[in-house]
């Protein structure tokens, strides 16, 4: 079952990587800057050799390591990849690198700033590689300490309240989750994913939460919702999902831009991740029982973070809401998929369709996403740290090359047809509207509100009247559209072939639909 141990080389060469940054520290600045890149760069080159080489016919875990830890608790060292958990790898990795070279980077104490960067990315790898609770949930916990102390001393004017507040959000919502593993730890007796997801499968998980736990202090017959509930709450409040959503727009606003590019891009992933991987095979049944009102959740927030969105004057802020209304339509495909019970094929099929859609989706949306807020940074840094809606004004005269990448992100990320914000989101809703077609009518309009408020940003940026104050130096450099290449190229590419992605993830998702059928 062990074979080379590339997924433990992968996960801990940012780990190792951050350390030596650090030990060299301030005096070497310059040749911390080359380790970290080249950490960054390395590390990106691993998970990308690992695609040529993964069998895209196969539902199950590829490069499995498996060993022995602490016997007496259950835990063991376990890892490996799926087309799910490959496409995110890969797109965390991919996006490291340009964190790292995007505007507005540190000015003071920086060999900390690119070593914390690195560590959150080995938080990233290990929580989309663990197969153990105990393991799974160290990487978990390990992306947030970066993360905080990355806003907290290199963020913006509000950057503690910001800080604080996206600690204490994901802190309440990990310390949930953990004492719902504690108890079907109790009952089961393993913290195994692929274990615990049979027990799920099987039905048996509940009845033997009921045995361990009936006639002490929760009754048996809620105690299963409250365990489903700490799940749900640990995830929902990193994805997030309304009304857990309070600490984002704050976060991602105050955050360093490099910053903001990995919570949007790749951080955000992780909670999506988290309920394809854990809620939904340990509780299809629950799923199914509580579909309706997840839905009805899940479109008020793409319908009421598209209307917030619309309202904001700050750029960031605007984005952030843009990021809550699409994930939202990643939440929508795999709701729709999860609370199918029936096995006809028909529906297999729509099933597999959202679930696709839903990676697929997940991936475009780090790459434009991230590549947004990037050109924001570039905004600030050319304009003295302004980044109002109305603080610009034809721009498309003065800089006219970023205009052209603004817009081609821009129009990606409201959905034009070839570009590769569109395949996702027609998946999504070609399946939707098939299994949930309430759910799927409703979440419509928010396509249409979304369009609204990423267009009034361009008219309002781009077009009329030059703002004297404007943007300082001349356009977008060499290098710097040199950095945008990578993301136009996938922009461009997958909204005319998407089967890049689709190919390594289909035959998950179609065993992940057939396993959560009810028997």
């Amino acid at each position: 079952m062990n074979g080379p141990p590339w997924l433990s080389a992968l996960t801990f060469l940012p780990l190792v990587g951050g350390v030596l940054v650090l030990a060299l520290g301030e005096r070497r600045v310059v040749p911390a800057r080359r380790l970290a890149l080249g950490t960054a760069w390395a590390t990106l080159l691993l998970a990308a050799g690992l695609v040529p080489h993964f069998d895209s016919s196969s539902g199950a875990m590829q490069w499995v390591e498996r060993h022995r830890w602490i016997a007496a608790l259950g835990v063991e060292y376990h890892l490996g990849l799926d087309g799910l958990s490959l496409v995110l790898v890969v797109l965390a990795t991919g996006l490291v690198p340009f964190a790292l070279l995007a505007p507005g980077g540190p000015r003071q104490q920086a060999p900390l700033f690119w070593a914390l960067t690195l560590f959150l990315e080995a938080g990233l790898i290990g929580t989309f590689t663990a197969l153990n609770f105990f393991h799974w949930f160290l990487f978990w916990e390990l992306s947030l300490i970066p993360a905080f102390f990355l806003i907290r001393l290199w963020g913006g004017p509000d950057r503690g309240p910001a800080a604080n507040q996206f600690f204490l959000y994901t802190l309440v919502g990990s310390v949930a989750m953990l004492l719902a593993f504690l108890v079907i730890y109790r009952a089961v007796g393993t913290f195994d994913f692929l274990a615990l997801a049979e027990l799920g499968r099987t039905n048996r998980l509940s009845p033997q939460l009921r045995l361990s736990w009936g006639g002490e202090p929760v009754p048996a017959e809620t105690l299963t919702h409250w365990v489903f509930a700490g799940i749900f709450l640990g995830l929902a409040v990193k994805v997030p999902v309304m009304p857990f959503h309070t600490w984002l727009p704050a976060a991602y606003a105050e955050a360093p831009t490099g910053v903001t590019m990995l919570l949007t891009g790749a951080m955000s992933k992780m909670g999506v991740y988290g309920l394809v991987r854990l809620l939904v095979p340990l509780f299809p049944e629950q799923v199914r029982a509580l579909q309706a009102p997840l839905l009805g959740l899940v479109v008020f927030g793409i319908l009421f973070s598209a209307a917030t969105a619309f309202a904001q004057r700050d750029l960031k802020r605007m984005l952030a809401y843009a990021s809550i209304n699409h994930l939202g339509y990643a939440l929508l495909g795999l709701l729709a998929a999860a609370g199918t019970g029936a096995a006809d094929p028909l529906r297999l099929n729509d099933q597999a369709a959202a679930l696709n859609g839903m990676v697929l989706h997940l991936f475009n949306h780090g790459v434009t996403a991230a590549a947004l807020f990037a050109g924001v940074g570039w905004l600030e840094q050319r304009s003295g740290g302004r980044r109002g809606l109305e603080d610009f004004g034809g721009l498309r005269r003065a800089a006219p090359v970023f205009v052209g990448l603004m817009g081609l992100a821009l129009f990606a990320s409201l959905g034009l047809p070839g570009l590769n914000g569109f395949v996702g989101e027609f998946l999504i809703f070609k399946g939707a509207f098939a299994l949930v077609p309430w759910a799927a009518a409703a979440a419509l309009p928010g396509l249409l509100l979304t369009a609204v408020f990423l267009l009034t940003l361009m008219q309002r940026v781009f077009h009329g009247p030059l703002e004297r104050r404007g943007v300082a130096g001349s356009d977008v450099t060499r290098g710097e559209r040199l950095a945008w290449a990578p993301a136009v190229a996938v922009m461009l590419l997958l909204g005319v072939y998407p089967q890049p992605v689709l190919a390594l993830t289909n035959a998950t998702m179609v065993a992940l639909a057939g396993s959560w059928r009810a028997l």
